[in-house]
């Protein structure tokens, strides 16, 4: 396992972060959990909205029976749409401490920004969690940079604690449409650049562009593969394929790892959120930690030079 930092956050952070979204069964996520725990992995990502908080709850039991939450950065996520507000911000993080079964977490994300609410109520109200000790470290998911800023302006104004976390997607691939409604990507120059400049760690979705980069991402089984044709499909990204592809082949690894190092190698905080279903994708995430980037090697898969 790799790990980060991230201020705020008191231990470091494994980069590939453990999601629970597609588990409704503890019996066959207890030894994803476990094992994703003794390779290193300590970094989870929940949210209110997944299964309607079913997951949460699984979660909350897992704890409760491997009493491993002192040993784990907990992500929690709330307020995503349609309720997206101040308000149900503070009330659905109550109900998700209480079906994970603790009294914070350490990264809190906002689902989905609301633009009809000026960005300030919702800064004054995770900073008002922050300092009761329910959140950590706290930012938005899906938002744009245009409102991330003003949160942080905001903040700085007033004295509030800022966003310094984001989790918007990231990938080789150019997400060509949102994945799901309200989806934003931090893929362009400004965003990167504000990443990289300001310092806020991001925690990237889909970040292998889910499939794409596996045979699933062939132009020919675009009728089978709706979504990743939909979303990932175009001449720019099958070039990236066809890149990752060559570069795998020579390092002797898979076009995903190549995928996820290249969002691992940024100049800047990056975790990638991981959805597992079996301890055999599991591990092969992990495995895949171990491929490394040049920087040139980086540029040339994202088309920017011409030789790697």
């Amino acid at each position: 396992m790799i790990y980060g930092t991230i201020p705020g956050v008191a231990k470091p952070v494994a980069r590939m972060v453990m999601g629970v979204d597609n588990q409704d069964d503890l019996a066959q996520a207890a030894p994803l959990f476990d094992d994703y725990i003794e390779r290193g992995g300590n970094c989870f990502d929940t949210a209110r909205i997944y299964m309607r908080g079913g997951c949460e709850a699984l979660f909350g039991e897992y704890l409760a029976k491997s009493g491993a939450r002192d040993r784990i950065v907990l992500i929690g996520k709330g307020a995503h749409t349609p309720n997206c507000t101040p308000e149900a911000a503070r009330s659905q993080l109550e109900q998700s401490l209480e079906a994970l079964r603790t009294d914070r977490v350490d990264i809190y994300f906002l689902h989905r920004d609301n633009p009809q609410v000026p960005v300030g109520e919702f800064v004054d109200v995770l900073d008002a969690l922050h300092r009761e000790g329910r959140i950590g470290v706290f930012g938005g998911s899906n938002w744009s940079l245009e409102r991330f800023r003003a949160a942080n302006d905001y903040a700085k104004r007033t004295g509030k604690t800022g966003f310094t976390v984001l989790s918007n997607n990231l990938a080789l691939a150019r997400m060509i449409e949102p994945v799901w409604a309200g989806c934003i990507s931090a893929r362009d120059p400004e965003w990167l650049r504000y990443l990289e400049e300001s310092g806020t760690a991001l925690f990237a979705w889909s970040s292998t562009a889910r499939g794409f980069f596996t045979g699933r991402g062939d132009p020919s089984r675009a009728a089978e593969e709706a979504e990743i044709a939909r979303c990932w499909h175009a001449e720019d990204n099958f070039e990236r394929r066809r890149r990752a592809i060559a570069l795998a082949e020579a390092k002797g690894t898979s076009p995903v790892q190549i995928a996820m190092a290249w969002v691992l190698s940024q100049p800047f905080a990056t975790f990638a959120l991981s959805g597992p279903r079996t301890l055999e994708e599991s591990r092969r995430n992990v495995e895949g930690l171990s491929a490394d980037l040049t920087e040139s090697e980086r540029d040339w898969l994202d088309l920017k030079r011409d030789q790697p």
